[in-house]
């Protein structure tokens, strides 16, 4: 039996819509993540999942139990909110033990309760403290601590990374994913990082305008978007106008800018005006093997990675070369490029409007 089962919800807010029809399953023990630019209907879905906003329609179901209009505290969920939400005059275990009190357990039991979860989270020997005497990667610890003593059946995660910086919340990715592996916990977090998105997650529900644009593994939500919309907001991309001239079995003919390429399609029916993607680490520099040739525009120097523009008969390509030790050539310089045709994409147009 699937564990969570989202039919067919809605919420309106008088005549704007906030999430539309979203129909979605998840598995237990499962990390989901929704992700999406602001304003597509992620916090919304989350909220609804924990009964802090009523779907205007649908239904929401929890190990077959309708859940829909339940109270949040009948739910049996933990929540870790961006801000933490830690209480100030409380100490990292009053904190961590708010929850269990107001459930009226037993003292012994509760310290025991405590002491486990400060100890998933690592934050052994720091329970007498106070949030002011936190950094901000333990206060988030701490926030994780207090949901995870409840011993929830669903936890959920609304943007709680989003505060820390660039390393401490790359060290959290890993963290809480093992904390999540350990204790088999569904869990769903709301993000807009596309990184933690796919760092993290079993499979990423990609949310645009509150409808879902596409449903799969990191890897495939990268590798195969299914819409536009997916394809250009899920990492970088090159976005090509084109023309499908042929299509046959196993690819479609496309002239782009004069270039005729022959892009799988993988079972869509697409025809006529296209966009044919390709990410810009699929491109290389080449010698002897060039597909084509362009000029360098633009060059930039990120530490593991050299961006580049260069201008070709196919447009401008954005490339991303690793850093070999060697920096490529300078601006100006003609070079050779390289890729395959199983590293191109293509999605109708038409498609890319409907689904904006």
């Amino acid at each position: 039996m699937t564990f969570l089962t989202l039919q067919g919800i809605s919420k309106r807010y008088g005549h704007f819509t906030a999430v539309e029809q979203l129909d979605l399953s998840v598995e237990r023990g499962e990390f989901l993540s929704l992700l999406g630019p602001s304003g597509c209907g992620k916090t919304t879905t989350l909220q609804m999942i924990a009964g802090f906003v009523t779907p205007s329609v649908g239904r929401i179901t929890l190990s077959g139990r309708d859940i829909t209009h339940e109270r949040p505290e009948k739910r049996g969920m933990g929540v870790v909110f961006q801000s933490y939400a830690l209480f100030p005059h409380m100490t990292v275990a009053g904190n961590v033990g708010f929850g269990l009190e107001m459930r009226n357990m037993k003292r012994d039991e509760r310290a025991a309760r405590i002491a486990e979860a400060l100890d998933l989270v690592r934050l052994n020997g720091l329970d007498a403290r106070y949030p002011k005497e936190l950094s901000g990667g333990q206060r988030q610890r701490v926030a994780i601590a207090r949901a995870l003593a409840m011993r929830p059946n669903l936890l959920l995660l609304d943007e709680p990374m989003s505060n820390l910086d660039a390393k401490l919340r790359e060290e959290m990715h890993i963290e809480l994913r093992a904390i999540q592996k350990r204790l088999g916990i569904t869990t769903i977090l709301v993000t807009h990082d596309q990184v933690e998105a796919m760092t993290m997650s079993d499979r990423i529900a990609v949310l645009h305008k509150g409808r879902i644009a596409q449903l799969s593994t990191p890897f495939d939500a990268y590798e195969r978007p299914a819409t536009p919309f997916a394809s250009t907001f899920l990492g970088r991309t090159n976005t090509l106008p084109g023309e499908v001239r042929e299509r046959n079995p196993r690819c479609a003919v496309v002239d782009v800018a004069g270039t005729t390429l022959h892009v799988p399609h993988e079972g869509r029916d697409v025809e006529g005006a296209v966009h044919v993607y390709i990410r810009p680490e699929k491109v290389r520099l080449a010698n002897g093997d060039a597909r084509m040739h362009g000029r360098i525009a633009n060059r930039v120097f990120i530490g593991n990675q050299w961006l580049l523009e260069v201008d070709t008969a196919l447009g401008k390509l954005h490339i991303a070369q690793p850093n070999f030790g060697a920096p490529p050539p300078d601006e100006g310089h003609e070079v050779g490029l390289s890729f395959t045709d199983d590293d191109l994409r293509v999605l109708t147009r038409e498609r890319a409007h409907g689904n904006a």
